[in-house]
């Protein structure tokens, strides 16, 4: 199962972007996309960004992500709530 977390680019040097995901920064291979710019959020799978996504989707899914870490961050704190 792949998990595609949006990340945004904050840097390109040729065809490397360096994107963040909640101040976890890493860099990937724009090869893959053509018109990519500093500020887009991206897909990114095996070290290549994959897809453009609007930030508002973008912002979306992070935040549902943050939601489901949160309630299971939660079941591993209090066991018995599940």
């Amino acid at each position: 199962m792949c998990l595609a977390i949006p990340s945004m680019i904050t840097a390109i040097n040729g065809p490397i972007a360096t994107i963040d995901v909640d101040g976890v920064r890493r860099e990937v291979s724009l090869m893959l996309l053509e018109d990519a710019e500093i500020g887009d959020y991206v897909i990114v799978h095996a070290g290549f960004a994959i897809q453009k996504l609007e930030e508002e989707a973008a912002q979306e899914s992070l935040q549902l992500l943050r939601e489901a870490m949160e309630q299971v961050d939660a079941a591993r704190t209090n066991p018995k709530n599940k």
